[in-house]
């Protein structure tokens, strides 16, 4: 009996050293994984392709269809508050610097259709709306925080990264450093 006892230790022993080494493992690839591949300023802007949501006439939206201008990339969703803020301050500045050869490209992180109707009812945004129901360019862009903005060069290289919300004239100083020379 005693010695039945002693092997069922034993294994249950090995059973976590060996689950405990997983857990471990996992959590040493996860946070080198997340550091060493997160997006930063200076790195070419990962393409995507969307659903979009208000464009009239067009299924979706990839970030190649903008090459060569200035594209303001915000990640937003209506539940969050600041997110709420910033969107009457693009608007604000869309039609001005889309002339200029800067495009503003909401990338929203909801997950129904009808709350992002209703929100785009609320606020008459004019500026390319696209779904990103699935979380799957969050992901490439790594988003954790909302609002999260990229701005993206001409060149397609990322020149600014903002977390948080932004003012109108933080908006307007990061998409003039983004707007094409002439």
């Amino acid at each position: 009996m005693a010695d039945k006892k002693k092997k069922r230790l034993v294994f249950r022993s090995v059973m976590l050293a060996i689950m405990l080494s997983a857990v471990g493992f996992a959590l040493y690839s996860s946070f080198t994984k997340g550091s060493s591949e997160q997006i930063q300023v200076g790195d070419e802007a990962p393409n995507f392709k969307l659903e979009t949501v208000n464009v009239e006439g067009k299924e979706h939206l990839t970030l190649d269809e903008f090459e060569g201008k200035g594209v303001m990339i915000n990640f937003w969703a209506t539940y969050c508050p600041p997110c709420k803020e910033e969107m009457p301050y693009m608007q604000t500045l869309y039609p001005e610097y889309k002339e200029k050869g800067v495009e503003i490209i909401a990338v929203n992180l909801d997950q129904g259709q009808l709350v992002v109707d209703k929100f785009l009812n609320n606020y008459d945004l004019t500026f390319p709306i696209v779904q990103d129901s699935n979380g799957q360019v969050m992901e490439l862009y790594d988003v954790g925080n909302l609002p999260a903005t990229y701005f993206v060069g001409p060149d397609g290289k990322i020149e600014h990264k903002v977390i948080g919300a932004l003012t109108l004239d933080r908006i307007e100083g990061y998409m003039k450093d983004i707007t094409p020379q002439s």
